[in-house]
């Protein structure tokens, strides 16, 4: 009797998971309290106006202003244990927000950039600015040469707050008419002798929510990176609706090693913290050596990813401490299928909570998932329609649109910082009826059966590689002022066992130069001077000419003869990969070496073993790098590299 309940109670539960799934009955009461949430959000905002208190400087305030957070910890360095209390952070930030009112007369609303790795005193510079009423525009840190340059003379910054630590790559800009760059450093911020008190008030005064509050730059699409205007309502929105979509409370520690420059860092997450008065556990960058340890130290509950950071964590080898902490919750966006219940089950994780979400975009989907149903999802429910008002078929992929009202377009999407062009490109009119407007998101998605959506791929001229947007056009534009390139033509191309694709540029000789005079060492320096090393490209093509389409643009896989040098830029040697029939040959010359040996040997056949096992591990995606007549055997066919020298390499 005993066992038919229990088989009965199961069998109920199994009913009613399926019920939930089939008709997102869970889904659908966190909608309605999502709504409440923004609800709670757009209250917040007018209650701000009329207190006349819309900058985030003002939440940190009141934070300490309430006895029940004043003294919570706010901060915590994971990277040397430095803690700081609200009330701590506070004070220095305004001694900080001093010393640029006084010492360098930064002007209310004057747009300036900041550029820094993860560090308290990134945080505590970018409150100093908010504390005066200046605008920071937060810049990557990876830029180097003409990107960085790009994104300084944009904004028209006076000034550039820039990390010591990444003196070599701000170095080459440093000649830049108009701006002023000043480094700053844990020691220099603590050298400053000015006083603990909150800034002249008047700088905070008469905000206008509409106004440019930040500059949150894209990592470049379509040409250099683009700046996206936040107005100063835009941190009080998503800050108050994460944070109680979130159910975040004064007790939870957040962990984040995603820079800050980012949008996701930035909106879901340090603001989110500030409005719910918990605690921000802030690491330097994602590494598995440092991860978990910081993660279990400091008593994360919730911690935030990008797919490619839970990938690495799946593949690394078991740490000891990966099952010892407290994580109650993983919020972020781009885990991939193939990751997400082996990531689930490894680390014991119990929510896995995908969002879909852009700087440069509208609207969000949310997944908080539990178990089976709904993974891999990154929503649940839209409507999906073709451009001629007929119904989709369930699982065809198709872009991402959102309404937009044609009287007022700019509400959720305030457009590019001084490109209109760029701004006017995200929309299109007359889709289903005359006269209506709609945003493109530059996204493929797909909807199944039972209403999750899906992410499928992005649209146009860009790839995703290493959580950043890679701009094809600005790579080629790039590569082809490198002295012998006639034509150049950049893609990204599938690796298996990685995140988004990697890059390949395809590149026409000038006349009179062969792969045995042309210079690749001066490439490689010339690429990692001009690009962050994110968008320099992993493959090499060599290739007659590149191939046009019939609206003369160029095409991306009609390629008859090639190399492939593997990689650009990281290791010691140069690899020449030749095409023949179906076969390789391995060759070897002097290749310029990073500060990292990642062969840790100076020896050819321990450099070649190593490599050996490195390619093994990639499992070329050959459909993407080898011609069609290499392809009768099916997409998935390896390169198996055996290491010795003048070894032939054969399909197998």
């Amino acid at each position: 009797m005993a066992e038919t309940l229990a088989a009965t109670a199961l069998g109920s539960l199994a009913l009613a998971g399926w019920v939930d799934a089939k008709f997102h009955i869970r889904s659908d009461l966190r909608t309605l309290f999502y709504g409440r949430s923004q609800r709670d959000a757009q209250k917040c905002i007018l209650e701000k106006v009329q207190q006349d208190r819309l900058l985030m400087y003002q939440i940190l305030e009141g934070q300490v202003e309430s006895p029940a957070t004043a003294n919570n910890v706010f901060l915590i360095s994971a990277a040397d244990g430095r803690t700081w209390t609200y009330r701590e952070f506070l004070q220095d930030v305004n001694r900080v927000g001093n010393w640029l009112l006084q010492e360098l007369d930064i002007q209310k609303q004057e747009l300036v950039a900041l550029d820094g790795l993860n560090s308290p005193e990134y945080l505590i510079a970018w409150f100093a600015l908010d504390s005066i009423g200046a605008a920071p525009c937060f810049i990557n840190h990876s830029l180097t040469g003409q990107s960085l340059e790009h994104c300084i003379k944009l904004c028209e910054a006076r000034y550039c707050l820039a990390d010591e630590q990444i003196k070599h790559l701000v170095d080459p800009v440093e000649t830049l008419d108009k701006c002023n760059i000043i480094y700053y450093s844990q020691e220099f911020f603590s050298s400053l002798k000015y006083p603990h008190t909150p800034p002249s008030p008047e700088r905070r005064r008469s905000i206008p929510p509409d106004s440019t509050k930040i500059l949150l730059y894209t990592s470049g699409t379509t040409g250099f990176p683009k700046a996206v205007t936040k107005a100063a309502a835009f941190e009080l929105y998503t800050g108050r609706g994460v944070a109680r979509y979130l159910g975040l409370r004064s007790s939870n520690r957040f962990y984040t090693c995603l820079p800050l420059f980012h949008g996701a860092a930035h909106a879901l997450c340090v603001t989110p913290v500030i409005h719910a008065g918990c605690t921000l556990i802030l690491g330097r960058k994602f590494s598995h050596s440092t991860f978990w340890p910081e993660v279990v130290t400091y008593q994360a509950d919730i911690m935030q990813y990008v797919g490619e950071l839970c990938r690495y964590l799946v593949n690394a080898k078991p740490h000891p401490l990966e099952r010892k902490h407290k994580l109650q919750m993983a919020w972020g966006n781009g885990m991939r299928p193939d990751v997400w219940e082996p990531f689930r089950q490894r680390f014991g994780i119990p929510m896995i909570h995908e969002l879909y979400a852009a700087s440069d975009g509208m609207g969000a989907m949310y997944n908080p998932n539990r178990g089976e149903f709904s993974r891999h999802a990154i929503g649940t429910h839209s409507r999906s329609k073709d451009r001629l008002c007929n119904g989709m078929s369930r699982g065809v992929p198709g872009e991402t649109i959102h309404w937009v009202d044609p009287a007022n377009p700019y509400t959720q999407f305030e457009g590019y910082y001084k490109n209109q062009e760029a701004t006017n490109k995200r929309f299109i009119r007359d889709v289903f009826k005359k006269g209506d407007m709609w945003f493109r998101s530059g996204d493929m998605m797909r909807q199944d059966s039972n209403g999750c959506v899906y992410f499928v791929d992005r649209l146009g001229d860009t790839y995703r590689w290493k959580s950043e947007n890679v701009s094809t056009n600005e790579v080629s534009d790039l590569l082809g002022q490198f002295p012998g390139i006639a034509e150049c033509n950049v893609y990204g191309v599938l690796v298996p066992n990685a995140d988004g694709r990697a890059g390949c540029a395809a590149i026409v000789f000038s006349d009179g130069l062969t792969a045995d005079t042309f210079d690749f060492k001066g490439l490689a320096e010339h690429s990692l001077r001009r690009m962050p090393r994110y968008a320099v490209p992993i493959f090499l093509r060599l290739t007659p000419a590149l191939g046009y389409t019939t609206f003369q643009q160029l095409a991306h896989s009609q390629f008859q003869q090639h190399i492939l040098v593997y990689p650009l830029e990281y290791w010691r040697q140069e690899l020449l990969l030749i095409a023949h029939n179906n076969d390789f040959e391995l060759a070897t010359a002097t290749w310029p070496h990073s500060k990292r040996n990642y062969g840790r040997s100076r020896g050819t056949a321990r450099f070649d073993s190593w490599f050996k096992g490195i390619w093994t591990r990639l499992q070329l995606n050959i459909r993407d790098t080898l011609p069609a007549k290499f392809l009768q055997r099916g997409a998935w066919d390896q390169v198996y590299i055996q290491a010795h020298e003048q070894s032939r390499y054969k399909l197998q």
